[in-house]
């Protein structure tokens, strides 16, 4: 069995999701699937971080209320975001009130906070776990680039920070249609890509590490999915990946999708797609668990990437190291 691999023997149970988005992103084609859709930038705040923390809490309150759940009946909550000390997500798990786990795996963190609420439910910590993340345009601009008045030039090869949250809300004791099966925890990748304008080439690899392991480790192929979605490589980013998986041996063209391609339409000038924190959390809660809610597909291999860079190393000119992360979603019913 691969290293960071985890088949579970009894499912883990999603009982609720929810997110919340920005005008760009609700104006997109999936715009229709969010919960929520903010009419400004600063979503009623005073800053594009406080605005950030209140997507994640607007997303967790949704989630909540799919399933009827108070913020007392979250035994924990792990939220991580692209803030420095991921301070979004801490301003957001104080207003919950449950015992928190901050997590910082960059685009990864949909799944790495998923990964973690499974641990957290498997180990016997806890019965119910909140899973949240999210991200902002404004804000990430600012700390990893430049600020939006300095209007420097994007290139084709750049992806557009996603405004958005998401959440899930797990459980081990509470059944539905939609579960959790596996887990591959990826390890670091680093193809020495310092571009900040081509992250999608840089998370390209660390995506087909983890693919491969988990395929390899399961004894799995892409034949056994409806459905392989990356969280944000974006265009450049996905034709890579595929060309990657093939010359390890799989081909995935029939069943891939990427949400960096999804979520946003080709005059909404994106450049190469979407990316950031919000991105997959929002696909994922959005879109794509409700298709396995209604039978459309009944597996899904979902894994989201992330550069974890910082604003240290990119002043540095170091490069760019990479991580992806792959949850197994499973419909229990026919």
């Amino acid at each position: 069995m691969s290293k960071g691999l985890l088949l579970l023997e009894s499912p883990v149970y999603v009982i609720g999701r929810g997110n919340c988005v920005g005008q760009k992103e609700g104006q997109g084609p999936l715009g229709e699937f969010f919960d929520q859709v903010e009419k400004d930038e600063y979503c009623g705040e005073d800053s594009f971080e406080k605005a950030e923390t209140k997507l994640q809490q607007a997303a967790l309150t949704n989630a909540r209320l799919r399933c009827h759940k108070e913020n007392g009946d979250i035994d924990v909550i792990g939220a991580g975001d692209l803030l420095n000390q991921c301070i979004a997500s801490a301003y957001g798990a104080a207003a919950v009130g449950a015992p928190y786990i901050g997590l910082y795996g960059a685009c990864s963190t949909m799944a790495l906070s998923t990964i973690n609420a499974v641990l957290c439910l498997v180990s016997g910590l806890a019965q119910t776990v909140a899973a949240v993340t999210g991200s902002h345009f404004c804000s990430a601009e600012r700390q990893f680039r430049y600020p939006l008045e300095y209007g420097g030039q994007r290139p084709p090869s750049a992806q557009w920070t996603v405004t958005g949250a998401g959440a899930l809300i797990l459980s081990s004791k509470e059944p539905s249609d939609v579960t959790i099966r596996g887990l591959q925890v990826g390890k670091v990748v680093d193809y020495g890509i310092s571009d900040l304008n081509n992250m999608g080439a840089a998370m390209a690899p660390a995506a087909a590490d983890t693919l491969s392991a988990f395929f390899s480790g399961s004894g799995k192929s892409p034949a056994d999915y409806d459905a392989i979605v990356t969280g944000d490589l974006g265009h450049i980013g996905g034709n890579i990946l595929e060309d990657i998986m093939k010359q390890n041996g799989y081909d995935i063209s029939d069943k891939y999708n990427d949400c960096g391609k999804m979520i946003y339409s080709k005059d909404q000038d994106a450049h190469a797609g979407g990316s950031g924190c919000g991105c997959s959390a929002s696909v994922l809660t959005g879109y794509l668990l409700p298709k396995l809610e209604r039978g459309e597909i009944h597996n899904l291999l979902f894994m989201a990437t992330g550069a974890l860079m910082s604003p240290l190393s990119v002043q540095q000119k170091q490069s760019i190291p990479a991580v992806a992360h792959l949850v197994e979603f499973v419909r229990e019913v026919s």
